[in-house]
């Protein structure tokens, strides 16, 4: 606003502008702390924790208090929203699918943003922005590797569950694989409906696949990923040959017995901070947050059990995802990729 113009404005409208440009600065002013809440402890290797701490390094970075509120479980967390609302959190981020219904309805009742998982038609500005997150691509690199590295022809897929990101992966996986072996089997195994904490049914159900032929298990489970691991660890494919496993989200390399051949893995650095970048922008809510390949907030874990040449030929083929030439679509729905699997061992009930 120039002098000129200034000067044609009523008294009223010169108050009520400036009060408009404090109110501004005020707005990015109060985005003082930056809260997480996640079901499990952020000790996983895995959703979990690289939500705490990717939370953790945004709040460093943009100066924020940073409050972790681990452990939390799958039940009712509307008290513990309201808790940290009431102790003066600018942005809770509710990093479970279980929290996006009580996350929007405490952020309606205390007027405190929220972002929310597998809700991408929840967004509302100012209050409400979803980040429904997907490797996807990632995912698809993955299956091209375990069809690269399967001696038995046979791979298998586990999940704990079947929320949006996990379907979306496993039909990924599955469309990498076929494009590398068309003639490659893929089993499908659902632990259960919320089985993200089951260890020994991630143990269980692994450890059948297995005995179903698959010599590379695709897990995807949060803390019963520990489950399939140990199945893995202790189990030989028809034939003799070594299992392998293939994670996702974290990098679990640092427990590796010598069976974590890759991982899928998410920096969710990126988008925490735009979540607050937008909030001081006043533009949280107007719309939805992804990864990829792109700027390498999906990448896809090197590990010393790949050989060379092989990890050159998946590199190749992530460079025609990124030119283009090969285009991986998520499909968020079960519904649509149980039918890209040669067979489903087990379905969640």
């Amino acid at each position: 606003m120039n002098r000129r113009t200034l000067m044609r404005l009523t008294p009223a409208a010169v108050i009520l502008a400036g009060a408009l440009s404090v109110g501004a600065a005020a707005n990015a002013a109060e985005v003082k702390s930056l809260a997480i809440l996640v079901p499990e402890a952020g000790t996983d290797y895995g959703w979990n924790q690289q939500g705490v701490e990717a939370a953790r390094q945004v709040a460093e970075k943009n100066g924020l208090e940073f409050i972790p509120a681990e452990g939390l479980g799958y039940g009712d967390v509307h008290p513990t929203l309201r808790e940290l609302a009431g102790d003066g959190a600018s942005l809770m981020i509710a990093h479970a699918s279980g929290y996006n219904t009580a996350a929007p309805e405490v952020a309606e009742e205390t007027k405190v943003p929220v972002a929310i998982v597998d809700r991408p038609d929840a967004n509302k500005p100012g209050l409400v922005a979803d980040y429904t997150l997907s490797g996807h691509e990632g995912a698809y690199l993955a299956g091209v590797l375990a069809a690269k590295m399967s001696k038995t022809g046979t791979v298998g897929i586990v999940v704990s569950g079947e929320p949006p990101s996990w379907n979306s992966q496993s039909a990924a996986f599955a469309q990498g694989a076929k494009a590398e072996k068309g003639d490659i089997k893929i089993i499908y195994a659902v632990i259960g409906p919320a089985a993200y904490a089951d260890a020994a049914g991630g143990k269980r159900v692994s450890e059948s696949v297995i005995a179903a032929g698959a010599d590379v298990i695709f897990g995807q489970g949060d803390g019963s990923s520990f489950g399939m691991i140990e199945a893995v660890e202790n189990s030989k494919a028809p034939g003799g040959g070594e299992v392998w496993f293939i994670d996702v989200i974290g990098d679990k390399t640092s427990i590796d017995k010598g069976h974590l051949l890759s991982s899928v893995v998410w920096n969710l650095v990126p988008v925490y901070d735009q979540m607050v970048q937008d909030l001081k922008a006043d533009t949280f809510g107007t719309k939805g947050y992804s990864i990829g390949l792109k700027d390498d907030s999906v990448q896809l874990l090197q590990t010393k059990h790949i050989p060379d040449d092989v990890w050159n030929e998946v590199m190749a083929v992530r460079q025609e995802i990124l030119d283009g030439k090969i285009k991986v679509e998520p499909v968020w729905d079960a519904a649509q990729v149980r039918p890209l699997m040669t067979s489903v061992e087990a379905a969640a009930q």
